[in-house]
Order: structure tokens, then sequence, then C-alpha cells
């Protein structure tokens, strides 16, 4: 059964373990690359997993039996608090379908409930259908907001927002 674990100091090893996978399996996903991230150091693994667990914001793994196969973060928008941005969704491959993808939305959704926020919003790259489709089935619509993707500015960006579900 898969359980979610909030990314904290005592298991970065799982976070760097499925964010470089993340980065791997699907490189247009993110906004940074694995051959960046693969550079970090021990030390920059732990002040990330820290900073991604503050009054802030906050990160959450999915694991099945001890292994990482999901991974998801957020934190407050810095001018309005009310929105929460999510970052670094991914579900490993095998994975997919099983609903772990919304247990990682749903963990979100709490987490922005405590914090008095109204809605969630992200970014995700305009070939990136399945996660577009996932989205949509979420809640999520386009706003019609867009940007180049960081990457690689052949490609777009697409805003989706959602209003935060009374829990």
């Amino acid at each position: 059964m898969t359980a979610l674990e909030q990314i904290t100091a005592s298991n970065v090893l799982n976070f760097k373990t499925v964010r470089l996978m993340a980065l791997q399996d699907s490189p247009r996903a993110f906004g940074s690359t694995y051959t960046r991230e693969i550079q970090f150091s021990d030390a920059d693994w732990l002040k990330r997993a820290i900073d991604w667990s503050s009054d802030r914001s906050v990160g959450y793994l999915a694991m099945d039996a001890g292994t990482a196969c999901g991974i998801v973060a957020a934190f407050l928008e810095e001018r309005d608090p009310q929105k929460v941005h999510i970052i670094s969704m991914w579900v490993a491959p095998i994975y997919r379908r099983l609903g772990i993808g919304r247990l990682l939305i749903d963990a979100i959704n709490a987490w922005a409930c405590t914090k008095g926020a109204n809605s969630l919003q992200l970014m995700v790259t305009s070939i990136n259908h399945a996660a577009i489709e996932f989205y949509k089935r979420n809640g999520f619509s386009m706003t019609g907001n867009t940007k180049p993707y960081p990457n690689d500015p052949a490609l777009i960006e697409y805003e989706m927002s959602r209003s935060i579900a009374a829990i």
C-alpha cells in the first residue's frame, strides 16, 4: 500500500533518489535537469529537503514498501499567500493510474487549507498531454497564461489552476 511521507532531513536519500528518477524519466516536465541536479552535494540535497519543509512550503514522497515512487512539492506565493504553487509533481511509470497522483494532489490541497490558501496553481509543458489530462481530471483548468519552457524556449508552459477543495 502506498503511503505519503513529508520530505524532511530524515528521508533526504529517498528524496534525492526519486527526484533524480523523475528528471531522468520526464526531462521536459521540470524546470531543472538531471545533469544539473546529479551534481548536487549531499549538503545541497539536505538544504533542499529542509527548504521544502518550512512554514511556506511542503514536499511529499509517495512510498510503496520502502520504495519512493512519487513526489510533489508546493509553496505559498510570496506576494499572494492565498495561492499555492505546485512543483515537481511526478509518479513513477509503473505506479501511474493507481491513484498516487491524486493522493499527492490531495495532500497538497490539505496542506494549502491549513495555510488559508484558496487556489492551487502549476505550470505544465505543452507537450505533456498525459499530465494535462491528469490535472483536468483533478479539477484544474487552463488560465490562459503561458511562458516559454526554461530548458527549451521552443516549448511552452501552460498555467493551470483550481480552487482549493474544502476538507
